[in-house]
């Protein structure tokens, strides 16, 4: 029991090793693979960097300064009262022409115009819109997939026809071989279906080549083995609207959002700006000036107060800046109705492709019927000795077209669908 639970196990993890991803399995093993997806993480992280560097203006900035001058006039007593003060016997040197200064200043914003919240939005935007643009990159990247996947389907299909061909002409093969013993065939009928076979050989070789290089290349995108097993067709569930929901549409709103807060920060550029400050500062002369009169020694000294700024300069670009950034949202306007155009005019014709093929299939079926009667009657032909061996291969080789012809429509039709449902991402 124990040996038969070892097996099974064995077993069940084979099989999982082998198992096939299906097409949405390989859209999200190549979006997880692709480079490009670490580009999320480093958009959050410098969206948080600039977030916190706006939200850091708002803390008590603090500077030190230091100078030294020297001037070449400075305040004195009038000569009246320094004659005065002399016979009193008070010295009053006046003002030192060199003056000493080490300084320490804290301002605090109380308020900016809103300057620091429209810079928080352009960051915002900016991330957003970046995100956005990976997520259409990354979308595109699914319809590579879908390429390539369908290609594999349809390289399969073609070699499973083209070996059933191939099955059928060794089976004709050993036929006419019995009949060229018995003398009614001759070694040439022979020969004309070894070449055929040879050719048919030749064409398997080649699709398989073509099949182990684009399993290669689905390998390569979606990061994983995909072992010797056959890929399972999609479902075929057509869209329900042509209406399109694609990634691109909040790329355009996104870079809508970030014009709008790029304008909130050029209207915020002609904004006074009111904030609180303290400086304080030890040197020579102090604020008391009749004290920097009487002596030189340095002092510490301190004011406080509120401090407005408004830079009128802003004003003489404001209107200019605002245009811009106005035209920038119309060509952004402009650049969604091409697309929403070209969008729609692509469903539109990937649909009428759609209804073309299966018409196309419902013949198809027919065509396939009659193109096998027409071949066992040529293999009836054969049997009773009535020899046309090109008559034969050529029956053979129109069913094989016509098998071949329809399971191509059947693949194409079903890439065709998938490639409406990217088209508008339904």
């Amino acid at each position: 029991m124990m040996r038969f639970m070892l097996l099974l196990c064995s077993s069940l993890v084979v099989m999982a090793g082998v198992a096939q991803p299906s097409l949405d399995e390989c859209h999200r093993l190549a979006r997880e693979h692709y480079p490009e997806i670490r580009q999320y993480d480093l958009i959050s992280k410098t969206e948080s960097y600039t977030l916190s560097n706006v939200a850091r203006g708002w803390i008590p900035q603090i500077g030190i300064a230091a100078q030294a001058t020297w001037q070449t006039d400075v305040p004195t007593y009038p000569d009246a009262l320094a004659g005065m003060l002399s016979k009193q016997g008070v010295n009053m040197p006046g003002m030192e022409k060199d003056q000493y200064k080490l300084a320490l200043e804290l301002n605090q914003h109380i308020w900016d115009g809103g300057k620091s919240k429209a810079e928080r939005a352009i960051a915002r935007g900016e991330a957003n819109e970046q995100r956005a643009a990976t997520n259409v990159s990354l979308y595109t990247l699914e319809g590579r997939v879908n390429n390539i996947y369908f290609g594999i389907l349809l390289l399969d299909e073609r070699i499973g026809q083209t070996s059933l061909t191939k099955e059928l002409l060794q089976s004709n093969l050993e036929k006419v071989c019995t009949l060229q013993q018995n003398g009614i065939a001759i070694q040439s009928d022979v020969y004309v279906i070894e070449a055929e076979l040879l050719t048919v050989g030749q064409q398997i070789t080649a699709m398989e080549a073509s099949r182990q290089s684009y399993r290669k290349m689905l390998e390569l995108l979606i990061g994983k083995s995909l072992g010797d097993g056959k890929l399972t067709r999609p479902d075929v569930a057509e869209p329900t609207t042509l209406e399109p929901a694609r990634p691109e549409l909040a790329l355009f709103d996104a870079k809508a959002g970030r014009i709008a807060a790029q304008e909130r920060l050029a209207k915020t550029s002609v904004m006074p700006r009111l904030s609180l400050f303290a400086q304080g500062y030890y040197g020579y002369p102090g604020m008391d000036m009749f004290e920097g009169m009487m002596n030189d020694d340095w002092s510490w000294n301190a004011m406080v107060g509120v401090r407005m700024n408004w830079s009128i300069g802003a004003f003489y670009t404001k209107k200019n800046t605002l245009q811009k950034l106005r035209t920038a949202q119309q060509q952004v306007n402009v650049q969604r109705d091409v697309f929403l155009f070209n969008t729609s005019l692509q469903a539109t014709q990937e649909n009428g492709v759609i209804m073309s093929l299966k018409s196309a299939l419902a013949d198809d079926d027919k065509i396939v019927s009659l193109r096998r009667s027409v071949r066992k009657a040529a293999e009836a032909k054969l049997e009773n000795g009535i020899i046309d061996t090109n008559d034969l291969l050529r029956k053979i080789t129109e069913e094989a077209q016509a098998t071949t012809a329809r399971s191509a429509r059947e693949i194409e039709l079903l890439k065709t669908i998938y490639e409406l449902k990217h088209t508008v991402n339904q």
